[in-house]
């Protein structure tokens, strides 16, 4: 069965709290796609699914109307991100090699330090149930590589406690499974007896449930590891949903973890998608050793 296209709302929700994008670069998004429907309408044409050809175009128009160079590249990045996102959701669209952009300089990865993820598990230290939950949320993301949308959508029957394993279904509903092991797993069991039957209701069977014993969304996610990392003085800038992704790949690689594996773990249909926090560790590395005074 054909599945509806995501509306607009739900991608730039989606690039708020899965991405972790700033709401300067979510209204910049929308007003280029909304430019994007705009020039489909005056032309005649669909606007899904975004073609190359359409995008060559409307670019060309961009530049005929000119729109600086930054301006048309960020206006062909949203289109590839949308398209991206559509494909993820299983909405069949255009190529998603859509338009080659110029080279931009590559920023290193917001990635946290091994102690910085201790100060933020620390600030979630408490027995009432919210802080157990919280605890439980910021152990399975860094501990397991969730993203924030795998982590709200976890249901009671996806973890396995006697198993050790928990089953996630991805982007695209792929399904992958993770280890529940360690530390992680005796977080996960003490906010299961002791926090989430104090939260009432039952959340649809949902496994992280808000104080109300509603089911948790992305953007609650979001919302609780932000106010864990203020707390740990954490700047709000450096914490998003994927943070703690980010820095557990990040920091399996620096202790050995094969790529192979890592590809397993994060759920990456390419090898190449995992092979990028190698070049992160290494550019990391190097201002280690520039900068830092006993490198």
């Amino acid at each position: 069965m054909k599945r509806d296209t995501p509306d607009l709302a739900t991608f730039f929700n989606y690039l708020r709290y899965e991405r972790g994008c700033s709401e300067n670069t979510v209204s910049a998004y929308r007003s280029d796609l909304r430019g994007w429907f705009s020039f489909c309408s005056e032309k005649g044409i669909p606007p899904l699914p975004p073609l190359p050809e359409r995008i060559a175009e409307y670019l060309g128009f961009l530049s005929r109307e000119g729109r600086s160079k930054s301006s048309i590249q960020r206006a062909a990045a949203a289109l590839r991100s949308w398209t991206r996102f559509l494909a993820s959701e299983g909405v069949s669209g255009g190529s998603l090699d859509l338009l080659r952009l110029p080279a931009r300089e590559r920023k290193l990865p917001k990635v946290l330090t091994e102690g910085e993820v201790d100060r933020l598990l620390e600030a979630c230290e408490g027995d009432d149930p919210i802080s157990l939950r919280d605890r439980a949320i910021v152990e399975v993301g860094y501990g397991c590589g969730l993203r924030a949308g795998e982590i709200a959508s976890l249901d009671l029957a996806d973890v396995g406690l006697h198993t050790g394993l928990i089953r996630l279904r991805g982007k695209g509903d792929k399904e992958r499974v993770v280890p529940l092991v360690g530390k992680v797993k005796v977080r996960v069991e003490r906010y299961l007896s002791s926090g989430r039957g104090l939260l009432g209701g039952s959340g649809g069977g949902k496994f992280f449930l808000s104080r109300n014993g509603r089911p948790l969304r992305r953007e609650d996610v979001w919302r609780i590891i932000q106010k864990r990392g203020e707390k740990a003085g954490i700047s709000r800038s450096r914490l998003h949903p994927h943070i703690l992704r980010h820095s557990f790949a990040t920091h399996l690689l620096r202790r050995g973890m094969d790529l192979r594996v890592l590809q397993e773990l994060l759920g990456h249909s390419s090898i190449m998608t995992t092979e990028k926090y190698t070049h992160f560790d290494v550019e990391l590395r190097d201002v280690y050793d520039k900068s830092h005074p006993r490198a």
